[in-house]
């Protein structure tokens, strides 16, 4: 069985996000996605965020065909917590999204594991930032 390997926050699920997923799902036999704690989107977003807690944003993540499986992370601190997820799950492809920040260090993960690396690129969607600031939300 071929794993995919993704992350993110998946607060405010938008077509971006489902074309995302379903393109990851494309990559292999089974799709992972490790969603952020709510302490760690706090500290990427802001105090406003998340909107949706961890467990209604499994809930959403999991409704959907292409997510065979959410893993819910801790508030993980430094980049060998994130390397002992990534060698637990032991996936065949990591799947990010073009311009994530992380790339540099999800590629040294991937490396320590010999998977693939799949960039896919963003579709032009409103972000879930956008988004909130558009329904006034913050």
């Amino acid at each position: 069985m071929k794993k995919v390997l993704v992350g993110g926050c998946f607060d405010v699920i938008h077509f971006g996000h489902v074309d995302f997923l379903m393109s990851a799902k494309k990559l292999g036999d089974y799709l992972v996605v490790a969603l952020e704690s709510d302490e760690n989107v706090r500290h990427m977003k802001g105090e406003s965020r998340p909107i949706h807690t961890q467990s209604q944003r499994k809930a959403m993540l999991t409704a959907l065909k292409a997510v065979d499986e959410v893993i819910l992370l801790p508030p993980l601190k430094t980049d060998e917590d994130y390397a002992k997820l990534v060698r637990s799950v032991n996936p065949s492809v990591i799947a990010l999204t073009e311009g994530d920040p992380m790339e540099n260090k999800k590629r040294a993960h991937a490396d320590s594991i010999h998977a693939a690396v799949v960039v896919i690129p963003k579709i032009h969607t409103p972000s879930t930032s956008q988004l909130t600031k558009l329904l006034g939300l913050e």
